[in-house]
């Protein structure tokens, strides 16, 4: 069962389930908490993880006024400290993957490693084009659906679509109650277009594993080696034929990898 935690004057939307070491899931662009079903019912077994609504999104409000990374990222400390959290293992993909990077940086005593799905350290031009593209299409679809559609062009692969995935997924958006509204898409999409990491990444001391997929047309896979590059240490790996969310299409596969990485970390390899 899922609850609020007040942080000042948010009150965030947060899951929890499972038994063992902590694990904090940071979603992307309008995801909720089911965005992450499949490693909530996946890993449950050896670990305690935790997930939430980002603001703006699903059961938590976004009060009035801008949002920003550095906001987004003291959100997800709030979860930890709301849920007497010391430190965690984290795990972000896409805007969550730089939101938890920017976790890493302002709150490096919360992290206990890093797992980064589809991320940048900074928008490149063809990635900035299609968060503007985002930021239009939300407003000018002529429906939900077809907005779901067009997005999702991007995010999962032909097979997913072809196989019926996706319609699944979108029927289950359309379904949703919580919905996220226009402007708080487009807040959170300029959230992140001049956001930059990539001189300060150098610093973190923290085990990363940044993973790309080979046909992600968003976070695409040099995008995820220039994260890697900039964090010492850390360990880069590609699912070949892939797209954006492989812990969504492929979610034994990715969870596999994961645990192994947590597996290491919590043994100090």
């Amino acid at each position: 069962m899922g609850k609020h935690l007040q942080a000042g004057e948010l009150n965030i939307w947060t899951e929890q389930v499972g038994e063992g070491p902590d694990v904090l899931l940071i979603g992307g662009l309008g995801d909720t908490v089911e965005s992450w079903q499949f490693q909530l019912d996946g890993l449950a077994d050896s670990y305690r993880l935790t997930a939430f609504d980002n603001r703006g999104a699903g059961r938590t409000a976004k009060p009035d006024g801008p949002v920003s990374i550095e906001m987004l990222a003291d959100d997800a400390a709030a979860v930890l400290k709301g849920h007497g959290i010391a430190s965690a293992h984290v795990a972000g993909f896409s805007g969550g993957s730089v939101i938890a990077q920017e976790l890493a940086l302002r709150h490096p005593e919360m992290v206990r490693s890093l797992v980064l799905q589809g991320t940048w350290t900074v928008m490149d031009t063809y990635l900035r084009t299609w968060a503007l593209f985002m930021r239009w299409l939300v407003e000018v679809a002529p429906s939900e659906r077809a907005f779901h559609e067009g997005h999702f062009l991007f995010t999962y692969t032909p097979r997913a679509y072809n196989d019926g995935t996706v319609q699944r997924i979108i029927d289950s958006l359309i379904a949703f109650p919580h919905k996220q509204s226009t402007e708080d898409i487009q807040a959170f999409i300029d959230a992140f277009i001049d956001h930059e990491t990539t001189n300060r990444l150098p610093g973190l001391k923290v085990p990363t594993l940044v993973l790309a997929g080979s046909k992600d047309l968003i976070s695409r896979p040099n995008l995820c080696q220039a994260v890697a590059d900039n964090i010492p240490g850390s360990i880069f790996e590609v699912f070949e034929g892939e797209a954006h969310q492989p812990f969504q299409e492929i979610p034994e596969v990715w969870n596999s990898r994961v645990m192994a990485f947590w597996h290491n970390v919590e043994d100090g390899e």
